[in-house]
């Protein structure tokens, strides 16, 4: 634990296994509601020195932080693939893009402007200014786990903001290395801490202590409304990212080449894991036996294997409890009609023997009462629907109750707009399927999700405070 400025022993420990071995690839100490607290109260008594900084002041060491990680590029790499399973090529881009995440706030950090209101007195005068919101409880998933604490904590610092961070205990040692170059680039004691342990145990402190003035959270739809709920009797602010059920769309008039290569990419890199994959693939009538032959041919050339080889580009499941939620959401689609067209099972040969490996999955004659088109998959698993008209595929490419990323393939400029404005999701790609930029506003609408983060969004960790004076 990093507390205070100080590094902290202790004698519980959690074993972290890398899922493409699985062997114990490193032991790191755990903390509960006592050192919870510590944390809280350091952050808490830094945010007055913190928050009272200059832009300027927080930028120059922000910018420190964004060039020791891009130094350090390739060891943080490597430790995010031993950690879950990520492939090498994929986890140096997100060290990258984590560096790059502090180098946009650092600069973001300088542009917190307030408002000057024209007055209806001739003897009064109004400004609006904006202030950081407080302490900033920080909760990262596992399947990022450096480009989620980069997005979050570079925003809520460069605020003003002070963080208690509680990563995901499938993956704490990225963000013990993230903690190691705070250190280094002198960022002051106690505006970060780091505090690893059980989720239900310091989550429940984080949410009942006054002090902690927003939470940003990362992960399932479940735990969000757990937070939304565990949140109400102090009213924090939240940002959650929650849970996707993403369709994909194409239409006749697709570049079906590009379709074919842009959902492949999207839907098998690192297994599936990720919320804004596509979970439903919807095809229109006219092209499908051919999109089908098209995408099957390309999943074949795509390599399974452990993470740190570079070829890889489908790497392990976190864990066996995620093998078994595909095997059972393959199963019920199978009972109830659909055909496999490729894959469809564990890959326990060669290198893959020891770890949590699945086959990249495609599912043919897929029908919406299957639970494969309900549930977030989070998986190696395409499902592929027929749809006929326009009309029909938005209706049902909006019938969930998620709303984080739609992805629509097609040439007709008119329907670009008429769909990218119809689908009911907070990020929309049209012929694009990697829409996550630092630049753009990140985030979901219905049960995906409160609040944006990423672009021009530190208003997220501000408040507003309206200033009338009469002199």
């Amino acid at each position: 634990m990093y507390i205070n400025g100080e590094w902290i022993k202790t004698e519980k420990h959690l074993e972290v296994k890398n899922p493409g071995t699985g062997e114990v690839y490193w032991k790191v100490g755990m903390v509960g509601k006592k050192e919870t607290e510590d944390a809280i109260e350091s952050a808490y008594t830094a945010f007055e020195p913190w928050s009272e900084e200059t832009g300027l002041y927080r930028a120059k060491i922000l910018e420190k932080i964004a060039v020791k990680i891009k130094e350090r590029q390739e060891g943080l790499a490597k430790v995010i693939t031993n950690e879950m399973g990520k492939p090498i090529t994929l986890a140096r881009t997100e060290v990258a893009k984590s560096a790059d995440y502090f180098k946009w706030f650092a600069e973001e950090a300088r542009r917190v402007y307030g408002d000057v209101i024209p007055t209806p007195a001739k003897n009064k005068r109004m400004t609006a200014i904006k202030q950081p919101v407080g302490v900033v409880a920080v909760i990262t998933p596992w399947n990022f786990p450096l480009l989620m604490l980069a997005r979050k904590v570079a925003t809520a610092l460069a605020a003003g903001c002070t963080v208690v961070v509680r990563p995901s205990s499938e993956t704490p040692t990225i963000a013990i290395e993230l903690f190691e170059i705070f250190e280094e680039c002198g960022l002051p004691n106690g505006v970060a801490n780091l505090i690893i342990g059980p989720a239900s145990e310091l989550s429940d402190v984080l949410l009942k202590n006054e002090k902690v003035k927003k939470i940003t959270f990362t992960g399932s739809t479940a735990i969000g409304k757990e937070l939304i709920k565990g949140s109400a009797d102090t009213v924090k602010r939240l940002s959650l990212e929650l849970g996707g059920n993403a369709p994909f769309i194409v239409f006749e008039d697709a570049d079906l080449e590009k379709a074919v290569e842009g959902l492949a990419y999207l839907k098998f890199r690192q297994a599936g894991q990720v919320c804004v994959t596509a979970n439903r693939v919807y095809i229109q009538d006219s092209i499908y036996e051919e999109f089908e032959k098209k995408f099957v041919e390309k999943v074949a050339e795509l390599k399974v294997g452990l993470g740190i080889d570079e070829q890889s580009l489908v790497g392990p499941v976190i864990n066996e409890k995620a093998i078994t939620k595909i095997e059972n959401l393959i199963e019920d689609a199978v009972e109830k009609g659909a055909e496999t067209k490729y894959g469809g099972h564990r890959v326990t040969d060669g290198e893959c023997a020891k770890g949590t490996f699945f086959s990249p999955t495609i599912l043919s004659n897929v029908t919406e009462d299957m639970k494969v088109m309900k549930e977030e998959i989070f998986g190696p698993v395409a499902p592929i629907i027929r749809f006929n008209s326009e009309e029909e595929v938005i209706k049902r490419a909006n019938n969930t109750n998620y709303g984080l990323t739609a992805y629509c393939y097609t040439k007709d400029l008119a329907r670009i707009y008429r769909v990218s404005e119809k689908l009911e999701y907070g990020v929309v790609g049209i012929n694009d399927s990697a829409t996550s930029v630092i630049e753009s506003p990140f985030g979901g609408m219905k049960e995906s999700g409160l609040g944006r983060e990423g672009g021009k969004h530190i208003d997220e960790f501000l408040e507003t405070k309206f200033i009338s004076i009469i002199p």
